[in-house]
């Protein structure tokens, strides 16, 4: 039997970012993807024109519809925007067993919001709890915690322990807004820095849906039984490469889309 995986998130009409970048990634890493859709965007490269969110009852149909018939071994959550979805959500997924991948997204590429502000508190108390691995950007975190940005590794560290306090299993802090040509990206625990990635930080603009392909290839090799740490080193090298074929694609007008199938017809 394939391995399953689970994507609960937002719908971007682009292609590049949300459900559709979700099941691109684990389509492109062997993994069978199902999916919940949470609201419906009106996207391309350069903007979040319009956002309709999903009918609460729609939602939680959803999700019952999946696991109640498929086998499947892990969630990725992403785009949820109100309160009222990200209780939706923790409500329908409350008897699953295995790992949850929670993307705290907030801000699209082109800088619209994708997140209520009043629903921030909501996904602290309510989801953040629930997750087995958090992957905000420093922004994100930061948000979380109602802080400033970390700037350095030392305080990326802190960062993600202080997210772990909040009931989070492990965080996967990642650098794409630090500085300097290395990005770095930490994984830690409450006990510890658990493992650390680097690659050069790429110059391009074809960055869009970055950090819901990370999540869900993460997601996806959790699916296949990978520990943690192997599962993010595996997205991570996915990511980098498919941020290495991005130009190549010439998609859209503003931030482009990572190339996804890089690994199987290269641009």
């Amino acid at each position: 039997m394939a391995p399953i995986a689970l994507t609960i998130a937002g719908s971007d009409s682009g292609g590049g970012a949300g459900i559709q970048a979700d099941l691109k990634a684990m389509s492109a890493l062997g993994v069978y993807g199902a999916s919940v859709i949470t609201a419906v965007t009106a996207q391309n490269t350069r903007a979040v024109t319009s956002v309709h969110g999903v009918p609460l009852d729609v939602i939680a149909a959803q999700i019952e519809a999946v696991l109640s018939d498929l086998n499947v071994s892990a969630v990725k959550i992403g785009m949820l925007a109100t309160p009222e979805i990200i209780h939706c959500v923790a409500d329908s997924i409350a008897t699953f067993q295995g790992p949850v991948v929670l993307d705290p997204v907030m801000i699209a590429k082109s800088g619209d919001a994708l997140l209520a502000e009043e629903a921030v508190q909501t996904l602290r108390g309510v989801l953040l709890p629930r997750a087995t691995v958090l992957t905000p950007n420093l922004p994100e975190a930061a948000c979380l915690l109602e802080v400033g940005p970390a700037v350095d590794r030392d305080q990326m560290v802190a960062q993600g322990h202080n997210l772990c306090a909040m009931g989070a299993k492990s965080v996967l802090m990642k650098g794409g807004h630090g500085r300097g040509d290395i990005c770095h990206d930490i994984l830690v625990s409450a006990d510890g820095v658990i493992d650390e990635f680097q690659a050069p930080r790429q110059q391009t603009r074809n960055t869009h849906g970055t950090g819901c392909t990370l999540s869900s290839s993460i997601a996806a090799g959790l699916a296949k039984g990978l520990p943690l740490d192997r599962a993010v080193a595996e997205a991570h090298g996915y990511l980098q490469g498919a941020i290495t074929k991005a130009d190549a694609l010439n998609i859209g007008q503003g931030h482009g889309p990572v190339h996804h199938f890089h690994q199987v017809w290269p641009a």
